[in-house]
């Protein structure tokens, strides 16, 4: 199995977030209690997205997963497109929309090969997608290609140094007597899909090299504050204690540069 499939089925499982806040008696209610939920733990997204800005304008999400991030566009009345490498998260998306009488053109398609005309979006948006590519250089550069000129990327990657990277090294490496393990092995392997990354700073600008601006911001987590329920592969009695001794207010005070979320705006 190549590492496109091995991403695609991980995520066709159980798009990011649904077995853990997809919750209520109807679907409808479900929804809305997961983006309820979504942005109580990354009130940050709100403010990086800023939905309400992109009305009436060409806007590209790539990566819709559960379609919360969707929703915020479509109800801002932007002109909206949607892909995910799953069907299952544009059967999700596709369902949302509809429930809540919004409208989007979704489909089904690979962030490496967009299918999408060059010099289309005012905005292409990605929270927390691209580093599951096995190819993520190759999606930055889709990205400038579908922008128009003057066009913007915001699109959310993982930060390599931070708190939950130290973790999963203290737990998959140091407790394993295998100190020499690299955090790019530790994200490839423990965190999320198989082949996930986490990018450096400089790293990050190496990959929007082309873009004419390029800014970068990163946030402490919920994950790296032990802040909230673990993810779809971290779940352990260990980790519920670890949530009573973790020393949060000093993570904030002498680490916050130290988050695993990194907030990259670029202009084409």
């Amino acid at each position: 199995m190549n590492a496109k499939q091995q991403v695609h089925d991980f995520w066709n499982e159980a798009s990011c977030g649904e077995d853990l806040y997809l919750k209520g008696e109807t679907l409808r209610q479900k929804y809305h209690q997961q983006a309820k939920e979504r942005y109580a733990l990354e009130p940050y997204i709100a403010d990086f997205a800023d939905f309400q800005s992109f009305a009436n304008q060409q806007v590209l999400e790539i990566g819709v997963g559960l379609g919360a991030d969707h929703q915020q566009f479509a109800e801002a009345h932007a002109n909206l497109h949607g892909c995910d490498l799953t069907e299952r998260a544009i059967a999700h998306t596709r369902e949302r929309l509809a429930l809540f009488s919004l409208r989007s053109e979704l489909r089904v398609a690979d962030a490496e090969n967009l299918p999408y005309a060059s010099n289309t979006f005012d905005l292409v948006y990605s929270w927390g997608v691209i580093h599951h590519s096995p190819d993520t250089q190759r999606v930055a550069d889709e990205i400038f290609r579908v922008l128009k000129p003057g066009g913007l990327a915001k699109v959310m990657i993982y930060h390599k140094h931070s708190w939950v990277g130290y973790l999963l090294w203290l737990r998959y490496a140091l407790a394993r007597g295998k100190p020499t393990t690299d955090l790019a092995a530790i994200y490839a392997n423990h965190l999320e899909s198989p082949g996930t990354k986490a990018y450096s700073k400089a790293e990050a600008q190496q990959l929007f090299a082309q873009f004419r601006q390029v800014s970068i911001k990163t946030v402490l987590t919920h994950a790296d504050l032990l802040n909230s329920q673990a993810g779809q592969r971290h779940r352990s009695g260990l980790l519920t204690i670890s949530r009573w001794l973790y020393p949060r207010w000093l993570i904030r005070t002498f680490f916050p540069g130290h988050g695993l979320y990194m907030m990259i705006s670029a202009l084409k």
